[in-house]
């Protein structure tokens, strides 16, 4: 019978170290069936460890929830005896992370505004826009709408934003990835008007 524990942390993207996940409100554990009344276990504390004991090797999921409405990520560990000791590094992407979420993830490196250079303008700006969105728009509604749209329509989508934005407005180009990020909540007014109008006329109300 062999003893043994998982433990979850987030990696600082600068220094490598160790930093408490705090991101996540929970982790649930799903086990082997063989563990009985004990193959699902939640853990709401960090560092989320779980203490266990058995004889076999398996992959395991854990499920992590964000906080601050920051959704299920399901990761697949293969759990082995082959080391006494070993990590495994998961990558976990947030889409339109809310203000609590993406000020813990900050604990972990440079988000937003600070990869745009404008760490010191975004802070107040961004949160203003969150307490005062455009008037007769739902944000997390505009999210869901982008994300639905063709191909066409977000290429549509990505020069309004280039031609449009501020300095205060967050976006990322991967290239190589084929992917465009952008933070809503740092949109001028008039711009998220122009993107709710336009997935309206797309998608319907």
């Amino acid at each position: 019978m062999r003893s043994w524990n998982i433990r979850l942390v987030l990696v600082h993207e600068n220094t490598g170290e160790d930093v408490p996940a705090t991101i996540f409100e929970k982790a649930t554990y799903k086990l082997h069936p063989t563990f009985g009344d004990r193959e699902t276990q939640v853990i709401k504390r960090p560092p989320f460890k779980i203490q266990e004991e058995g004889w076999g090797e398996f992959d395991l999921r854990i499920i992590v929830t964000g906080v601050d409405k920051g959704g299920d990520h399901d990761l697949s560990h293969d759990l082995n005896f082959q080391q006494e000791r070993y990590e495994a590094e998961h990558k976990i992407t947030f889409k339109n992370p809310k203000p609590t979420l993406l000020e813990k993830l900050k604990e972990s490196g440079p988000v937003g505004g600070e990869e745009n250079g404008v760490k010191s303008k975004r802070g107040d700006e961004s949160a203003k826009k969150r307490k005062r969105p455009e008037k007769g728009v739902d944000m997390e509604k505009l999210a869901d709408s982008l994300q639905r749209l063709g191909e066409e329509d977000l290429l549509q989508v990505v020069e309004m934003i280039h031609n449009n934005k501020t300095a205060e407005t967050y976006t990322k180009n991967e290239v190589e990835q084929g992917e465009f990020h952008v933070d809503l909540y740092t949109l001028p007014d008039n711009l998220v008007r122009m993107l709710w109008e336009f997935c309206v006329e797309k998608l319907g109300s």
